[in-house]
């Protein structure tokens, strides 16, 4: 007997030559794309591959982190410069610039955990950076690119947050204060003014350490995934307080990253069970569940065109083109 509904699309092309596996994914948005679009990969060998979608072949190698796996990447919106964070404990600033490949500037981490860092442009030329801090429930806050100590965020003894294992910095476009979502060990997610250097709203989400976070300021709504098989939707009210809105309990357990895309239509959660899973953004339907990979997949990243791109430890990188932006 025929099946009801097709199979989901295969990927639309693939990306090979990593030789280790892909932890880390970053799209650099068109505006600052040279020739044609661009796709950053950090890689367990500690190897930063810059791809070409155009030739989907890569177009250089970087090598800055000492052999350690490489664990976050982001652009700057003010020109050609990538912030890659690696195991070695450092987070490197590279100049991209008319075909460079240098390392501008370097800070310093004091934490080897999981964490990854978050960045949030505030001037042209000056921008906030949230890193794991010297305790191991620590988050420190510096305003660069001079390296000036904002201030540490601590959870209260009591709270037993454990490590920070996911962070996202953001503002909103009526107030300059820049707040800090961060998630815990302990699968809470916390909500800090950057400028009281206090907690303005927690809630226990996960009974497991939440891996991701994404959060839709638009919306004032975010998701978030952990170790266990529960995607939690959650609100931020006019008062700062966060609040569970409902939960999506997945077949099997471990969500490495999720990600929403830029038109906030839909989101992707990369997968421990190999999968990549798409859901509505608004209602979480389930809308497809794209089984490619061999192996756990470590990162999503949409694209601002609606491309989709996954990374796995089987040494791929898979790139999908689905329900298009209009």
């Amino acid at each position: 007997m025929a099946a009801l509904f097709p199979p989901p699309p295969g990927p639309r092309f693939v990306l090979r030559g990593t030789q280790s596996p892909v932890n880390t994914l970053h799209f650099c948005p068109a505006s600052q794309a040279l020739e044609s679009p661009l796709l950053f990969s950090g890689s367990q060998s500690g190897l930063v591959h810059i791809w070409s979608l155009q030739t989907r072949r890569t177009v250089a190698a970087l090598n800055g982190h000492r052999g350690q796996g490489v664990t976050w990447l982001k652009t700057l919106p003010q020109g050609h410069q990538l912030l890659s964070q690696g195991r070695d404990l450092r987070l490197c600033l590279w100049d991209l610039a008319e075909g460079r490949n240098t390392i501008m500037d370097t800070v310093q981490l004091d934490s080897v955990g999981f964490c990854k860092s978050s960045v949030l442009a505030r001037e042209q030329l000056c921008w906030m950076l949230a890193v794991p801090g010297k305790g191991s429930d620590e988050v420190q806050i510096l305003e660069m690119p001079s390296k000036t100590s904002v201030c540490t965020l601590k959870p209260e003894a009591d709270a037993k947050a454990g490590m920070p294992m996911c962070l996202g910095l953001w503002q909103t476009s009526s107030s300059p204060r820049p707040l800090l979502l961060a998630g815990y060990e302990d699968g809470s997610v916390t909500l800090w003014d950057i400028s009281e250097r206090k907690v303005c709203s927690r809630i226990a989400c996960h009974e497991e350490p939440v891996m991701g976070l994404d959060f839709d300021s638009q919306k004032a709504k975010g998701v978030s995934g952990s170790a266990g098989k529960v995607l939690a939707v959650w609100s931020l009210d006019d008062q700062q307080s966060l609040q569970v809105c409902k939960t999506h309990e997945l077949t099997n357990p471990g969500i490495a990253q999720v990600t929403i895309r830029p038109d906030h239509k839909i989101l992707a959660t990369a997968g421990w069970d190999h999968r990549i899973r798409v859901f509505h953004w608004r209602t979480m339907k389930p809308l497809a569940v794209l089984a490619f990979h061999s192996a756990s997949v470590h990162c999503v990243a949409f694209a601002t065109d609606g491309l989709l791109a996954a990374g796995s430890k089987d040494q791929r990188i898979s790139i999908w083109s689905l329900y298009p932006c209009p």
